[in-house]
């Protein structure tokens, strides 16, 4: 199992990793070699996530979550093979982790009676300074 939070942890049977030539650094190498990695995550399958960190993973995944819930990775950013990886690895706990964080709920406000005063007094200011830029009518 891999210990993602105290809470968490996950199987590595569930996690698939294909090899694919990247792009980007790496020279003559980078035709020759696999070294991009895509993780796949079975999301739908990891029974020890809990239904509320699922639904935020999903949310915070896009479309790097397919239909079936399967989390795809794509790690390219290294012309190493293992960097990649590891890389991939990192992103998917780092993912779950951020899934794992319970938002904080919002409570309503209202605004309080000095600040309201303070707007209105602003308006009136406002008001005041749009009044003397008007050109003033004389009494003929």
């Amino acid at each position: 199992m891999i210990r993602i939070t105290p809470d968490i942890s996950i199987d590595p049977n569930l996690i698939s990793m294909d090899f694919v030539r990247a792009s980007g650094p790496g020279g003559q190498n980078v035709n020759k070699v696999a070294t991009a990695v895509q993780l796949r995550f079975d999301a739908a399958a990891c029974e020890t996530i809990p239904q509320d960190v699922h639904a935020r993973l999903k949310k915070l995944a896009g479309r790097k979550m397919t239909a079936a819930g399967i989390l795809i990775i794509d790690a390219r950013r290294h012309a190493n093979q293992e960097r990649n990886r590891n890389d991939a690895m990192e992103r998917l706990a780092e993912l779950i982790r951020r899934a794992a964080v319970k938002p904080k709920p919002r409570r309503k406000t209202k605004p309080t009676l000095a600040s309201k005063k303070r707007r209105l007094e602003s308006k009136r200011q406002r008001g005041e300074t749009k009044k003397l830029r008007q050109s003033v009518k004389r009494d003929d």
